[in-house]
């Protein structure tokens, strides 16, 4: 067994540690949600969390971790009977982004609880974590599925598995801990305020800082038992004070001072429900107990608001995470107040100090992760681009209809187009391929009935096999990947017009997002096109990218659509199974090249040919119209729209009848 990385050696990432070690004293805060860049220690501090944690006391045998003190009467290996049992570490569990629900939950024997009435369970990884750590790298990535379920354990303290009338409960009580990279991706908002804290990491730019991280990570590479034994005396003194801030964390007083910055400090911040207040209060009950302290000080609910409201505030995800600190303060200076005389400061001095982990050196806080656009693309006239304007900003977003992409297909679960997926509606049966997942109750039966008296059948049970089993088959919603291919030449330039392209894209950009899509953004201008951003989850770099989008020069149509056919062929190979809806941008005129209208004609063909779903959001304005977009979608087999329609929430409804476009070609052109 490796030797982990020791929690005290991580340098800098005070939020992240103090996070971390809050839910070690009080596991009722929530858990703790780390979003940041890659390389920012996030992986390892939670790993490292698992070795501070005290030793849990279980009933011997027992697969379900009970404790001996108070066995869970529901215990599926029970009943226990009370009384002494054994001492285990604390478990950290990973739950892997493709892990199936059955290994997420555990899995019943169907073929024995239909046959004999038995309950024939296997745990699975929540049981695994009860009374531990569940760890999820790239939680953002998991299915939304599998994250309600996790989230809902988390919340009642128990998991429940319940198939074709057969049920399990066991307790499931964990330290949730997620992590992610807010460039792949985010989450929803009512997942994100399931999680009790949330913690911003960036890696530090001091390079004395730096050159310690990288003098540590070696020491411990070239001998992790060596490196790990000059840290344990710091690692067994965070230990014993983790065991004492949990026998103090009872005695821990909440006055009605702190309840009232609290509910001031969540309503002026309009986060909605009530979820924040609590994680707020028991957030702030555990900085106390972590400062040695019976009270709870205003430094506490400051502490408290920084860690559990800036996830809780997001609305879409163009906004940046992240709170006013002077409304903060201002908020709890209007509010705040003692119930009684000043309380008693504690070990660490007024205000405790309670609020950051041991650490001999200092580190920059977690918090600041907003990405600079990269060079060239901040609206700055670039030399090589003659005529080029400064970016514009967009037009404010509005509400776009449905976009769907033809037929039925079998991509990542979402809530775009028809797809046969593990959950949805039952729509048929079939043998199953591999484990049985979904039961199709009537068509087993069906299959089994024929058989009873050649299986010799003599009692009440049903005599199945597993030839017998069949799979129910579902048809519910994919996410597709939204290709945007977005003309930003010198036709395009005017401010009003590509002010109100960039607010229309924006628009399906946040249905992108609440649709669970991937999207893609290619752009053409002077004499070549670009893939501004490859496909990715992340919706709010896409914005970011349109956003500092300048324009100017000529217009290579071709070029433009070659290099999303280019883009489309490419994720194919990484995703098969993702169907593609390109949005094509652009006035329709092509310029610059030998015949370049021609060209463009020829790339649209090439799209066709891949059947490819596509619209054109028709941009050309003015007296004289030329009509060469509604060319253009004619090629590519798909519908165009004008800008005025687009403005008018009208884009969404074209978009609808992609379907038939595709069936009808002659008609859409």
């Amino acid at each position: 067994m490796s030797t982990p990385f020791p929690f005290t050696a991580v340098v800098g990432q005070d939020d992240l540690r103090l996070a971390l070690l809050l839910n070690a004293v009080s596991p009722a805060v929530g858990g703790v949600l780390v979003r940041g860049e890659k390389g920012t220690a996030k992986s390892t501090a939670v790993r490292a969390l698992s070795a501070l944690l005290p030793q849990v006391p279980v009933v011997p045998g027992c697969r379900f971790s009970c404790d001996p003190a108070a066995p869970d009467p529901g215990c599926p290996d029970g009943p226990h009977e009370p009384g002494t049992g054994t001492t285990r570490a604390a478990r950290m569990v990973e739950l892997p982004v493709g892990a199936s629900e059955d290994r997420l939950v555990g899995a019943l024997d169907i073929e024995r609880a239909l046959a004999e009435g038995v309950k024939a369970f296997e745990p699975g990884l929540l049981a695994d974590a009860h009374r531990g750590i569940l760890y999820v790298d790239e939680v953002n990535l998991l299915h939304d599925h599998l994250v309600d379920l996790l989230l809902d354990a988390a919340a009642m303290g128990a998991s429940y598995v319940e198939r074709e009338g057969v049920s399990v409960r066991h307790a499931a009580r964990f330290l949730l801990v997620g992590t992610m990279n807010p460039e792949e991706g985010e989450l929803r908002p009512q997942l994100l305020d399931r999680f009790g804290l949330t913690v911003e990491v960036a890696a530090s730019r001091e390079p004395e800082q730096r050159v310690e991280v990288v003098r540590r990570r070696l020491a411990h590479d070239d001998d992790p038992a060596g490196f790990a034994a000059r840290w344990a005396e710091e690692e067994a003194a965070v230990r014993a004070r983790i065991v004492a801030a949990r026998t103090l964390l009872p005695q821990v007083r909440l006055g009605d001072g702190a309840l009232r910055q609290i509910a001031a400090t969540c309503a002026a911040f309009e986060v909605d429900g009530m979820r924040a207040d609590i994680v707020m209060a028991r957030t702030a009950t555990a900085l106390a107990a972590w400062a040695g302290r019976t009270d709870v000080l205003a430094e506490d609910v400051r502490q408290a608001a920084l860690l559990a409201l800036p996830h809780r505030r997001r609305r879409n995800p163009f906004d940046a995470p992240g709170l006013d600190e002077d409304k903060l303060d201002e908020t709890l200076e209007q509010f705040g107040g003692s119930d009684d005389d000043d309380p008693d400061p504690g070990p660490d001095g007024p205000g405790g100090g309670g609020g950051q982990p041991p650490q001999a050196d200092g580190g920059p806080r977690g918090g600041e992760t907003g990405a600079r656009p990269e060079s060239g693309e901040d609206g700055e006239p670039q030399a090589s681009g003659a005529g080029e304007q400064a970016a514009v900003r967009a037009a404010e977003p509005f509400r776009a209809k449905v976009l769907s992409v033809p037929g039925i297909g079998e991509g990542a679960a979402g809530r775009r187009s028809r797809a046969r997926t593990e959950h949805g509606r039952t729509t048929g049966a079939r043998r199953p391929r591999g484990t049985l997942t979904k039961l199709h109750l009537a068509a087993t039966v069906q299959a089994a009935a024929p058989h009873q008296r050649a299986r010799g059948r003599s009692g009440p049970g049903l005599v199945v096999r597993r030839d017998d089993l069949r799979q129910a088959t579902r048809e519910g919603r994919e996410g597709n990947l939204v290709l945007f291919v977005v003309d930003a030449s010198g036709s395009m330039a005017a401010r009003q017009r590509m002010s109100a392209v960039k607010g229309a894209v924006l628009s399906l950009l946040l249905d992108a997002y609440q649709r669970r899509d991937k999207v893609g953004l290619v752009t053409f201008r002077g004499r070549d096109a670009e893939v501004a951003l490859p496909p990715t989850s992340s919706v709010d770099a896409a914005a970011a990218r349109l956003e500092s989008l300048p324009t100017g020069g000529r217009t290579p149509l071709a070029a433009g659509l070659l290099t999303a056919h280019e883009v489309l062929r490419v994720e194919r190979l990484r995703d098969p199974a993702r169907r593609a809806l390109v949005v094509v941008v652009t006035d329709g005129r092509a310029t610059g090249g030998t015949e370049p209208v021609a060209l463009a004609g020829r790339a649209a063909r090439l799209l066709a040919a891949g059947g490819v779903a596509s619209v054109v959001v028709d941009c050309e304005s003015g007296p004289v119209r030329l009509g060469l977009a509604g060319q253009l979608a004619g090629e590519l087999g798909g519908t165009a729209v004008t800008l005025d329609e687009l403005r008018a929430d009208g884009i969404a409804g074209v978009v609808r009848n992609v379907q038939d476009a595709q069936r009808n070609p002659r008609r859409a052109a």
